[in-house]
C-alpha cells in the first residue's frame, strides 16, 4: 500500500512537453520536458506534430522518476493539459492524419466569413459563450473539406492536445468541457453539442468523444501505454483542462477578482468570475473549480514573436543580453512601435489577417530598441484587454504574473509599467502542469477542497508599476491602438498579394 499519493501532470505546450511529479503536502518532487515545436508553413498558419508530444512522454517520465528516486507504480492518479482548442484529426486506427492545426492558426478567415454569414453572430454569442473567430473549430473543418479531402475522407475523430494524449494512455474517447465550449460547437445552456454548428462543420457526434469535466477519471493507463511510456499499467487518468485553465487555477485564482498574465508563447491574460459574462472581445471558459468561471483573453503570438526575433536577428546573442540592452533604454524603444500580430490576432480584436508591424524606425534604431519594442507591444495587447474588462465594469483586485517570461526582470517591469499594476510572481511556479497534477489528485480523493491549491503557492516578489512611466506608457498606447485602426483595411489586401504571389 502507498504511504503517499504521488500525482503526476503532463503539459502539452506550444514549445515544450513539460511534467511533474507532486505530493499532496504541497511539494514538487520532479520537473522534466521535451523540446516541441511550432511550424507555420505559410503565413498565418500554426502547427504542431503531435506525435512528436506523444513521444516525448517517455522521455519526461523517465527523467521525473529518476529525479525523485520513485518507481513507476508509485503515482497514484495523471492528469494532462494542453493548448486549447487545437484541432487533431484521427483515422479509425487511432493514427494521427496530419499534423494539428493550433488555436492561434489563421488559414480558414474566408470560412469564417462565410459562417458569420448564416449565422446570427448575436445568438452564437449568447448560446457558446465566444464569437465564431481564428480559434473555432467549425471553419477549420471547413477548410480541411476544401484542400485536403484526402484527410477528411479517412477522419473518424477529432480531439484536442490533451485529450489526445489521454486517448493514447488509456484507449478511450474523451473530450474535455473547455475543448467543447472553446469549439464553438458546444451549448453554454444546454451543455451539449449544438447537432446545427456540428452540421455547418460537416462532423457529427460520433466523431467526438464523451464530454467530462476536467477531474472525471475518463479511463486507466493500457498495457501497450504503459509499455511506451514506463508508466505502469492501471494508473487513473482524468479528463485534464486546458493549459490556460489549469495554470490560472495553480497561480491561485480562484476568486472573483483574481487577474492572471501569462507571459508564455502565446498571451495569456484570465480574470476570475462567479458568473457568467460574455462579450465578443474575449472569451469565456470553465474554471476547474464547478460553478466558477474565466474570462480569457488570449494573444496569438507574444514570446513567440522574442523567440523569432533572438532566432532570426540576434542568433549568438542571449536573452540575458537582449534584456540588458532593453533595459538601457527608456519607455517607448525612442518611438518605436510594435504591433503584434504576427499570427494574426484572436482577442480583442479578433483579425487573422491582421499583421505585426514596427512602426517608426529609423537609422538610429538598433537591435535593443527593437527588441524593448516587442516586450512594449505585447505589453500593449495586454493592456488593450485590460480597458475591455474596465468596460464590463470588472476590476483586479490582485494580479499575478507567470510562464517563462516571468523571470525576465525587464519584460516583467514594462508589463507592470503598461498595465500599471502591481504584479506578484510566484516561487518556482511549473504552471499547467502542477494545474494538471492537482485535478487527478481531486479526481481520485487525494484533496477534499480545491482551495488546498494554496499549499503550492508562494509570492517570491512583487513588481511595482513605475507612475511615470505608467503615464508614458497610456499615450504610446493611444498610438498603438490608432496604428492598427488606420492600417487594418490594408492587411486583407497584404494577406492577396502574399498568396498571389506564392502560387505563381
Amino acid at each position: 500500500m502507498k504511504s503517499e499519493a504521488v500525482l503526476l501532470g503532463i503539459d502539452i505546450g506550444t514549445t515544450a512537453t513539460k511534467a511533474v511529479l507532486c505530493d499532496t503536502k504541497g511539494h514538487i518532487l520532479a520537473e522534466a520536458d521535451a523540446p516541441a515545436t511550432l511550424h507555420s508553413p505559410q503565413p498565418g498558419w500554426a502547427e504542431e506534430d503531435p506525435e512528436g508530444w506523444w513521444e516525448n512522454i517517455p522521455k519526461i517520465v523517465r527523467r521525473c522518476l529518476q529525479q525523485a528516486d520513485l518507481p513507476a507504480d508509485s503515482i497514484t492518479a495523471i492528469g494532462i493539459s494542453g493548448m486549447v482548442p487545437t484541432v487533431i484529426l484521427i483515422d479509425a486506427h487511432g493514427r494521427v492524419l496530419r499534423p494539428s492545426i493550433q488555436q492561434n492558426d489563421a488559414r480558414a478567415y474566408l470560412e469564417i466569413e462565410e459562417l458569420k454569414g448564416k449565422l446570427d453572430e448575436a445568438d452564437i454569442l449568447r448560446r457558446t459563450g465566444s464569437a465564431i473567430t481564428q480559434q473555432s473549430i467549425g471553419p477549420k473543418l471547413l477548410w480541411l473539406r476544401r484542400h485536403e479531402p484526402e484527410v477528411m475522407r479517412h477522419a473518424r475523430h477529432v480531439m484536442g492536445s490533451y485529450d489526445f494524449i489521454a486517448y493514447r494512455l488509456t484507449g478511450q474517447l474523451s473530450i474535455e468541457r473547455n475543448w467543447a465550449l472553446e469549439s464553438g460547437l458546444f451549448d453554454l445552456h444546454e451543455e451539449d453539442w449544438d447537432d446545427t454548428l456540428l452540421e455547418l462543420a460537416t462532423i457529427d457526434r460520433g466523431w467526438l468523444g464523451p464530454v467530462h469535466w476536467a477531474y472525471e477519471v475518463i479511463g486507466t493507463v493500457t498495457r501497450s501505454a504503459a509499455e511506451f511510456t514506463g508508466l505502469a499499467e492501471g494508473i487513473p487518468v482524468v479528463a485534464g483542462s486546458a493549459d490556460h485553465i489549469a495554470s490560472a487555477f495553480s497561480a491561485g485564482l480562484t476568486k472573483q477578482g483574481d487577474l492572471l498574465i501569462k507571459l508564455g508563447g502565446a498571451g495569456d491574460i484570465l480574470y476570475c468570475l462567479d458568473q457568467v459574462i460574455v462579450d465578443p472581445r474575449l472569451f469565456l471558459d470553465y474554471h476547474v473549480v464547478p460553478g466558477k468561471f474565466l474570462l480569457n483573453g488570449c494573444m496569438a503570438a507574444s514570446g513567440s514573436i522574442i523567440k523569432w526575433f533572438r532566432n532570426e536577428f540576434a542568433p549568438q546573442a542571449s536573452y540575458v543580453d537582449l534584456d540588458r540592452e532593453a533595459s538601457a533604454l527608456g519607455p517607448g524603444a525612442e518611438g518605436l512601435i510594435l504591433l503584434p500580430y504576427f499570427l494574426g490576432e484572436k482577442t480583442p480584436i479578433f483579425d487573422p489577417l491582421a499583421r505585426g508591424l514596427f512602426l517608426g524606425l529609423t537609422l538610429t534604431h538598433k537591435r535593443a530598441h527593437l527588441y524593448r519594442a516587442i516586450l512594449e507591444g505585447i505589453s500593449f495587447g495586454f493592456y488593450h484587454h485590460l480597458q475591455v474588462l474596465t468596460e464590463l465594469g470588472l476590476t483586479a483586485s490582485r494580479a499575478r504574473v507567470t510562464n517563462g517570461g516571468s523571470r525576465s526582470l525587464v519584460w516583467k517591469q514594462i508589463t507592470a509599467d503598461v498595465l500599471g499594476l502591481p504584479l506578484e510572481q510566484i516561487a518556482h511556479h511549473p504552471g499547467s502542469s502542477l494545474g494538471a497534477a492537482f485535478i487527478a489528485g481531486m479526481g481520485t480523493g487525494c484533496f477534499q477542497a480545491w482551495e488546498e491549491i494554496e499549499r503550492y503557492i508562494n509570492i517570491s516578489a512583487v513588481t511595482e508599476p513605475n507612475p511615470e512611466h505608467h503615464a508614458r506608457y497610456q499615450q504610446l498606447f493611444a498610438l498603438y491602438r490608432q496604428a492598427y485602426e488606420r492600417l487594418k483595411d490594408l492587411f486583407p489586401q497584404l494577406a492577396f498579394t502574399s498568396s498571389k504571389f506564392d502560387k505563381e
